[in-house]
């Protein structure tokens, strides 16, 4: 998609245009009136080195402390490995970093997914209703997150 007029032209970004992204929106003048963020990629192995998924996390330098696991994708489904690498990230972010909050959404039809994460000691703060379009319905999403705090206590009843 473009749109353009005669002093500008706005297009799709692309992977070139990251880095430039990146660097207005840390700039100085414009990180105090915008939200900051980073991405990171992790992509999920298991034992005999076959990819089964993926982990999408952002917010690793939020001066808010507060970092989303933005999406996990399990390929080989009913081995575990969802809940193991929710359990890895989640202890690797309150152990390596100083991030005071970890928060998910999960759709509200997906009964599996939430009981993992309240499994691994994510608690359910509220619902964004009717949030997605999909096809011709409208579809909710569960805000659900765990504190440093609780992820300690929730580690010593281990």
């Amino acid at each position: 998609m473009i749109i353009h007029s005669e002093a500008l032209v706005l297009q799709r970004t692309t992977v070139q245009d990251l880095a430039f992204v990146l660097a207005i929106e840390q700039s100085e003048i414009n990180r105090v009136y915008i939200g900051q963020w980073n991405k990171e990629d992790l992509t999920v192995w298991d034992s005999s080195g076959k990819r089964v998924g993926y982990i999408i996390i952002t917010g690793l330098q939020d001066t808010h402390l507060t970092v989303c696991i933005k999406r996990i994708v399990i390929h080989s489904k009913g081995f575990g490995y969802g809940k193991l690498s929710l359990c890895l990230v989640t202890d690797w972010i309150f152990r390596h970093t100083e991030s005071h909050r970890l928060w998910l959404d999960v759709r509200d039809h997906n009964h599996r997914a939430r009981h993992v994460y309240e499994s691994c000691g994510f608690t359910l703060e509220g619902t964004l209703r009717d949030c997605i379009k999909v096809g011709e319905h409208f579809e909710s999403l569960h805000i659900m997150s765990i504190l440093r705090h609780e992820y300690m206590e929730h580690e010593q009843k281990l």
